[in-house]
């Protein structure tokens, strides 16, 4: 997929006009950004975008996020743990403290 993301009112009204035009090429509309099918026609709309805005439009290719495949078991355990928790006002500092669950701090220095 492609991301495009607009950083000027004009280029986000040229980005949802070219979304209302091209419905089946838009994966995903997310305000000032959206997701086009990684096609010519994705591709084109997207370097249409940034000929028209230049520095106003950036283009990423993405890849979908496989949790089973980027995330270690611990982190999907945590997560699954986490939202079974008990009381939904305990931060995770606290939910995870004295547990085998990695504190927010030990995941933030981990890259996937």
């Amino acid at each position: 997929m492609l991301l495009v993301v607009t950083y000027s009112q004009a280029a986000r009204t040229t980005l949802r006009n070219i979304c209302r035009t091209h419905e089946e090429t838009v994966v995903r509309r997310l305000g000032r950004a959206a997701l086009f099918e990684a096609t010519e026609l994705g591709a084109f709309l997207a370097l249409r975008l940034r000929e028209k805005h230049d520095g106003d439009v950036q283009i990423e290719q993405t890849t979908p996020f496989n949790e089973f495949a980027a995330a270690p078991e611990a982190v999907r355990a945590a997560a699954e743990a986490y939202e079974s928790r008990e009381s939904s006002a305990t931060p995770y500092s606290k939910f995870a403290a004295g547990t085998d669950h990695p504190s927010a701090a030990e995941m933030r220095d981990r890259e996937l």
